[in-house]
């Protein structure tokens, strides 16, 4: 056999080796072939040309692996017991940049899946290798190492602590600040997932110099990379008073206002969920986006959106005006009530009815005018009835009842509770018939018209334990009329008087 043929021969396999890798690759693009190709061994097959003479073989195996690996939690676990793990960090080390950018994407499409399969990929020591990819010359393999870290990040404290260990942080921060959008975004990305675990994984991010550099991005044009950077601001913000401070002084505010109104859906959800995380703290802090305008403008957001994105918008409103009296006034002066109403009324996720129903409760539990003010928006009878809805959650039942009980203690406009003394059940009852207990003996006019409106006729059938609280209450009612009024409206009495009219002896 001459040269010329043996090179030939060669020439042939280097060909029919490249010619599968990148067959496998196309083929694992498309879900339905996945089985059949995991059937066939294929993994045993790819594996040896990780180590090929051939660069591109090489880089197109391990982009088939991270294919066939990112589709489900089976493939990647097959990936992990055919040993290639430990071949791809090693190889991360010292190949060129294209290599290194598919073995990046293998890594990550393992880890993505679940803690365990993560936890293999840190175990195989590819924190190491990821973390000195982060600072290669070449942007798309500091992404790829990036994206990676972020994956290995997001599911747990002890696998984002790893990740901080093998010093992430500072080189993820300086990859913010490159010129390039897409790198960014995934250092944005990997940083929330990082600082969304506990406040001391946060404070290391905040640590690094991220809060300056994250600010620096809100009003950037890139949809994509304001989400991650929204995104990140919010895990920082949410774990203390302290870090919800620092976000604030970054100077976001009112800035971030702005974007409530971004054409990207994401991007408005995610500023909302960052001021509903500010919010949350201190009522100093919510008394700072009050001032910024923020309260009037996250109502007018939840009126222009639909579905899961209202929900940090209307958690906001409540935690704001949880804090106190005049920060739940200036909800309801933003006519915050109105738009609440409507969210209750067109939602159908419970979840948001909860969050809906909770909103109103803080802010109708603080004085009369507060508890008039959703009174007359005629909330009182739509979370009556959620409560008493047998298709309503638990969690929606509870808050629904917690937020009634919470307003009708405060509240003392009468026409809005009456309604209730006709529908309402016993242990909703009594706060009602208490609030009428305290408002009659001291207002004439609505003793009048309690009687006119049947509302003393309706006590007068409620039946009571002696000496129980709702006894009392009612007691307390009867006690503001002329005795004979009351035997007047009270069950039976017809009768008793139709009797009286049989027995009377005319003379």
């Amino acid at each position: 056999m001459s040269q010329r043929q043996v090179l030939q021969v060669f020439e042939q396999y280097q060909k029919s080796r490249t010619q599968f890798v990148q067959s496998i690759a196309e083929l694992a693009t498309r879900p339905q072939n996945l089985e059949t190709l995991q059937n066939a061994g294929v993994m045993s097959l790819l594996r040896p040309l990780l180590l090929d003479v051939v660069p591109t073989i090489q880089q197109t195996a391990a982009l088939a692996l991270g294919r066939l690996a990112n589709y489900s939690d089976d493939l990647a676990e097959a990936v992990v017991k055919g040993d290639i793990l430990p071949q791809l960090v090693y190889s991360l080390a010292e190949q060129n940049r294209f290599y290194k950018k598919a073995a990046a994407f293998v890594l990550r499409a393992v880890a993505k899946h679940s803690p365990e399969l993560a936890q293999a990929v840190v175990d195989c020591g590819a924190l190491d290798a990821l973390v000195i990819s982060l600072e290669e010359f070449d942007p798309g393999v500091k992404e790829a190492a990036a994206w990676a870290l972020g994956y290995i990040a997001r599911h747990n404290g002890e696998l984002s602590q790893a990740v901080v260990d093998a010093g992430a942080v500072p080189l993820l921060v300086l990859c913010v600040q490159e010129p390039e959008v897409a790198l960014k975004r995934i250092a944005a990305s990997s940083l929330s997932d990082i600082a969304k675990h506990s406040p001391e994984l946060a404070q290391t991010v905040v640590d690094a110099g991220a809060i300056a550099h994250l600010a620096q991005m809100i009003l950037n044009p890139d949809a994509k990379l304001k989400r991650q950077v929204f995104s990140a601001l919010s895990q920082i913000s949410k774990h203390s008073v302290d870090l919800a401070e620092m976000v604030v002084e970054a100077e976001i505010f009112p800035a971030v206002l702005g974007c409530l109104k971004d054409p990207d859906e994401y991007v408005r959800k995610n500023v909302a969920t960052l001021m509903r995380e500010i919010a949350k703290h201190t009522p100093e802090l919510s008394q700072l986006i009050v001032n910024a305008g923020g309260v009037a403008a996250v109502i007018d957001y939840i009126g222009d959106c639909r579905g899961h994105v209202r929900l940090p918008g209307i958690m906001m409103l409540g935690y704001v005006a949880a804090h106190s009296e005049n920060l739940a006034m200036a909800v309801i002066v933003s006519k915050g009530v109105p738009q609440l109403a409507i969210c209750l009324s067109e939602e159908q996720e419970e979840h948001i009815k909860s969050a809906t129903a909770w909103a109103f409760g803080q802010i109708g539990r603080h004085t009369p005018e507060h508890a008039r003010a959703v009174a007359v928006a005629n909330i009182l009878p739509k979370l009556l009835a959620l409560y008493m809805d047998t298709d309503s959650s638990e969690d929606l039942q509870v808050k629904a009842k917690k937020a009634l009980k919470s307003i009708l203690q405060k509240c003392t406009y009468l026409p809005a509770l009456e309604p209730l003394l006709h529908e309402a059940p016993s242990n909703v009852l009594k706060h009602v018939v208490c609030q009428f207990s305290k408002v009659l003996p001291h207002d004439s006019k609505a003793r009048r018209l309690f009687v006119t409106s049947g509302g003393l006729k309706k006590v007068q059938e409620i039946k009571a334990d002696p000496g129980s609280a709702l006894w009392e209450y009612i007691t307390a009612i009867n006690n503001c009329y002329p005795e004979e009024i009351v035997r007047y409206y009270s069950p039976g009495y017809s009768e008793t008087l139709l009797e009286r009219v049989e027995k009377y002896q005319p003379v």
